[in-house]
């Protein structure tokens, strides 16, 4: 055999043993290196992972009726999820969904079925329950949440959302190649949220709601004894149903609640505070009296009454109840003089207004309650009478919300008792796990007796004939009330309009207070609204 003949089989089988070795070290590598990381991915390629979605927990009104329905959604991941968007998922129709699920592949790894909210009552209590948004990026960042979880976003929804939200179960299955479940490994059962009883009481909510027709403004209810919320509305409103992005851009702010969130000066339905502070202070009693002439002259500045400033006339000669009735400016700023700045002040806070009511919803804000002190402070201005003056008939620079206004009408109605607004009643469970916030605390004033009687009876008055609040001159129960024309600096000279009433006078159920934005005067505008409500409550059922 020749040389070259030789080296050529030297080579060939040399060739031979390298290729062998290589694949014995590729066998070693994939069969005891990587065996386990393969049979591993091959054991997942034949498991399915299935979430089920707790059913959220309902809520009911007072009468037992469902302000909710849980529906199942369909959702698929959309991609949208950088560049700092949250709105990761895509709601879809079942059809869809289905058609997805029965494909496979990727798409129906993207797919996911929660449980989503159908708000019966709609806009009408949006404020009240809230909505179902998906989980914000600081959530799903601190492991709080995953991508596309749907949690409470204000209103109930959030407040409770603890209570609410029940726990996700699921199952494990192993499928064959064609995706078939084989059989079940594991399961853990879904807990359902517990369910939510409200004073809310929907029909009285949804006529309020209806009665402001689209103005913006806020009507609340309560029961008068316990402070428990009947009614909560705010306009406009956002359908609680789709959250569209011009909702969050409307001039008109529909996402804001103003029930409990908007500051207004109360204009004249102050003057319940007013009347308080005089008779408490022991400046006015059943004999105080005083001759209005339609205005009141402090050097170069003139106070007027609105009766003198709109119609050129004058009472003559009233006491506090005719004050009341006819809301007479000049009678309550010689109060306010009388009582002095910093007591009225006193009186303000001991209503409740200048702080936070502690209602079970968030967003709610304290209002502002001016001192000689805080204006000298925060504007750099001394206070002069004339401020005192505009603060007593609910001006100035006093700042109240829509609930602390019927807080304070509630004060009257409810022998000078303070009682904290509340919108839950119960849990289904009887709040087992001590999540409740609590019962409404009542504070009693310990107002004269006088101080009531009085009062009261101008509020009976102002809803009687000659009174300010003529849409109730011949309603039935009586009606306590006191009207408010609020100013607030506008260059078109429109005011805010304000109504707080109570009924049946002498043994009152229900406190009902309405705003409307620069809506006009509080007779025209804001006492029909509450006489609708009135109307509903005691003639409608």
């Amino acid at each position: 055999m020749s040389s070259f003949s030789a080296k050529r089989i030297f080579l060939f089988y040399g060739f031979l043993i390298i290729s062998f070795l290589l694949l014995i070290g590729r066998l070693f590598e994939l069969q005891i290196i990587l065996g386990a990381k393969y049979r591993a991915l091959a054991e997942e390629n034949r498991i399915k992972k299935e979430v089920i979605p707790a059913p959220r927990g309902m809520i009911y009104d007072r009468n037992n009726k469902p302000l909710i329905k849980n529906k199942p959604i369909y959702r698929i991941e959309s991609g949208e999820c950088g560049a700092g968007s949250m709105e990761c998922f895509k709601e879809i129709t079942r059809d869809e969904a289905l058609k997805i699920e029965a494909a496979g592949g990727k798409e129906a790894e993207r797919l996911r079925i929660d449980v989503g909210r159908d708000y019966v009552y709609g806009r009408a209590l949006a404020h009240v329950l809230g909505y179902l948004g998906e989980a914000s990026e600081e959530e799903v960042k601190s492991g709080q949440r995953e991508l596309g979880d749907l949690v409470g976003r204000t209103g109930i929804e959030e407040e409770y959302e603890e209570i609410l939200q029940g726990q996700d179960g699921g199952a494990i299955y192993e499928i064959d190649t064609l995706g078939n479940r084989v059989r079940e490994i594991g399961k853990v059962e879904t807990v359902p949220g517990r369910d939510l009883y409200l004073s809310i009481d929907a029909q009285l909510s949804k006529v309020a709601y209806q009665a402001l027709e689209g103005k913006p403004g806020a009507v609340i209810a309560t029961e008068a004894k316990t402070g428990q919320v009947l009614v909560l509305v705010s306009s406009p409103a956002f359908d609680p149903n789709y959250i569209s992005p011009e909702d969050l851009t409307d001039e008109k702010k529909p996402m804001f609640n103003r029930a409990i969130s908007g500051q207004y000066p109360p204009g004249s339905t102050f003057k319940v505070v007013t009347a308080v502070a005089g008779v408490e202070e022991g400046k006015v009693d059943e004999n105080t009296t005083y001759e209005d002439v339609g205005f009141i002259q402090i050097g170069e500045y003139i106070y007027k009454n609105w009766y003198y400033n709109q119609y050129g006339r004058t009472e003559g000669e009233i006491d506090l109840v005719r004050a009341i009735k006819r809301s007479t400016d000049t009678f309550f700023y010689k109060v306010g003089e009388w009582v002095g700045a910093n007591k009225l002040a006193e009186w303000g806070r001991a209503f409740g207004l200048g702080q936070e009511t502690g209602i079970d919803l968030s967003g709610e804000v304290a209002g502002l309650v001016p001192t000689p002190k805080w204006k000298e402070k925060t504007i750099g201005e001394k206070w002069f009478l004339g401020n005192t003056y505009h603060f007593a008939i609910g001006q100035a620079d006093l700042l109240t919300t829509p609930l602390q206004v019927n807080m304070m009408a509630s004060v009257i109605a409810n022998e000078g008792k303070l009682c904290q607004p509340m919108v839950i009643q119960s849990t289904s469970d009887g709040d087992s796990k001590g999540l409740l916030r609590g019962e409404g605390q009542c504070q009693d004033l310990k107002l004269k007796p006088e101080t009531l009687r009085m009062i009261k009876e101008g509020m009976k008055e102002a809803c009687s004939t000659g009174g300010t609040a003529f849409p109730f001159f011949e309603f039935s129960p009586q009606v306590g009330c006191k009207t408010g024309t609020a100013e607030f600096g506008d260059l078109e000279g429109r005011t805010h309009a304000w109504l707080t009433a109570f009924a049946p006078a002498d043994d009152p159920e229900i406190v009902v207070t309405a705003l409307v934005e620069k809506g006009g005067e509080g007779a025209y505008v804001a006492a029909p609204i509450v006489k609708e409500v009135m109307e509903e409550w005691f003639h409608g059922r």
